[in-house]
């Protein structure tokens, strides 16, 4: 992927950007001017199932990590810095500076005694003043509940979200950055800081969780073992970024106005608005909108909807059925059906968890009096259309309990290369749907370490612009 022009005043950063179907290791070149990306590494990445229910293999995937640094050193020697970021909520449990196995996987249905507890506890109503955030059953508060009553959580054990957990590795200090620990249940949304009142009534002590740091800060060189294994010198450091790939992917926005909506579009689907403060209204809970913290002190208010998880889980049950699917050949035919098709409600739970989703899309149909799709291009228009409309509906939620005017949505993230999904979204939405870039989170993940290396300056906007004039984006008017 390249950007704008280089300039002799720009510099070298790794950005490693995990997703919850893959990871990628990026070189990004970049200065006042310049703004280029180059993929080094690529590598998969997925549920792992276990007797005692789904986990993520993160030693495999930090020993892919680790190679795709390596290659990134060996081919640019200058690198000045490495940020990590990853998908939220889930964390590895150290004891001693050991792992103390591979961590669960936020779709393991252990998460649902969680909930049970930590109402039963603190009521929802009450929890969303204290941290804002949108009902998820897999939140992090949930899973160390799970963990606690289930004696997993001993003294001198120690909760790293994933992207503090790989710069543990990378540098051996122990910090949890704020955007991520802002997803976790456990922060006070108006403060930011770690809730102590919420975390003693919830039985979790205030020891288990690191000193927090913002997005930005340079945390630590790396280890003499790391960089001997990575062939590095001594001035690479590591550089906190907006560690949620959202927050991220929000900086990676190209938006020169501030009347924007935005959507990430991935495995899930983030929908919303940028704001200078959270949204705690009773309308707000009821519409299930989250209050999670943005780069700059920003709150990322939003809605989570499915996302292309419910694509390429149906294209998984095809293939394990003895499909070949060509997905570029199986979107086109979907976007020449002029036949209606369902659309299903895509933030049912049913669709959250592993397994046959063309089946369960049938049963919603089913259930609701609808006939159910019945080829698989009817079944991809189907999803589409539903996912349309879920943007659609929660852009227009966020614009009135937020009071922010939205004029013109951004989709960035791989949803932004599905060409049909663009222009549905148009068109349910009634606005502009301006795509791209697809690597918006590498992206935002590059920016802000630059700035924090001093090879660019500026607010969020000023970072934006430059994405704007480095990347193309395409352009989708209603219909």
């Amino acid at each position: 992927m390249s950007g704008s022009n280089s300039s002799t005043s720009a510099g070298l950063v790794a950005a490693v950007d995990l997703g919850a179907t893959s990871g990628r290791v990026m070189l990004g070149r970049i200065g006042p001017n310049t703004l280029d990306l180059r993929q080094v590494a690529r590598f998969p990445n997925g549920p792992i199932q276990h007797d005692d229910g789904l986990h993520w293999d993160v030693t495999g995937l930090y020993a892919n990590i680790t190679a795709g640094l390596t290659a990134a050193l060996r081919d640019e020697p200058s690198i000045r810095s490495i940020g990590v970021d990853s998908w939220a909520v889930d964390y590895g449990l150290l004891q001693d500076g050991k792992l103390l196995g591979e961590p669960f996987h936020y779709r393991d249905e252990r998460n649902l005694a969680g909930v049970e507890a930590v109402h039963g506890v603190v009521p929802f109503e009450e929890l969303y003043r204290i941290n804002g955030l949108q009902f998820l059953p897999f939140n992090t508060l949930y899973q160390l509940t799970v963990d606690r009553v289930g004696g997993r959580l001993a003294s001198g054990e120690t909760p790293l979200l994933i992207p503090d957990l790989i710069n543990y590795w990378l540098t051996g200090g122990l910090h949890t950055e704020r955007t991520n620990a802002s997803t976790t249940g456990l922060l006070n949304v108006t403060t930011q800081e770690w809730d102590a009142a919420l975390t003693a009534r919830l039985g979790l002590p205030e020891s288990l969780f690191p000193a927090l740091v913002d997005a930005g800060t340079t945390i630590g060189g790396l280890t003499r073992t790391v960089a001997e294994t990575l062939g590095a010198d001594k001035g690479v450091t590591v550089t906190t970024v907006g560690s949620h790939d959202t927050a991220s992917a929000v900086v990676g926005v190209p938006a020169r106005t501030d009347d924007f909506a935005y959507i990430s579009c991935g495995t899930w689907g983030l929908v919303g608005v940028e704001l200078e403060r959270p949204v705690l209204s009773d309308a707000s809970r009821l519409a299930n909108f989250t209050n999670e913290g943005g780069v700059d002190g920003r709150t990322r208010y939003l809605h989570n909807v499915m996302g292309l998880w419910l694509l390429s889980e149906s294209v998984r049950t095809w293939e394990a059925a003895g499909t070949t699917i060509e997905l570029p050949a199986l979107l086109a035919e979907a976007g020449r059906i002029t036949t209606a098709v369902p659309v299903f409600d895509a933030n049912d739970p049913r669709f959250l968890a592993p397994g046959d989703l063309p089946q369960r899309i049938a049963d919603w149909c089913g259930e609701h009096g609808v006939a159910a799709p019945q080829t698989q291009a009817e079944f991809v228009r189907s999803i589409l259309e539903s996912l349309s409309q879920a943007f659609a509906r929660a852009v227009d939620t966020a614009a009135e309990l937020s009071g922010k005017t939205v004029s013109v949505i951004h989709m960035v993230g791989g949803g932004s290369q599905n060409a049909l999904l663009c222009q549905l979204t148009a068109n349910r939405s009634g606005r502009e749907v301006i795509a791209g870039p697809v690597e918006a989170t590498a992206i935002g993940n590059v920016l802000i370490q630059g700035r924090a290396q001093g090879l660019l300056s500026g607010s969020l906007e000023s970072l934006r612009d430059l994405v704007a004039r480095s990347f193309e984006q395409a352009h989708y008017l209603p219909r």
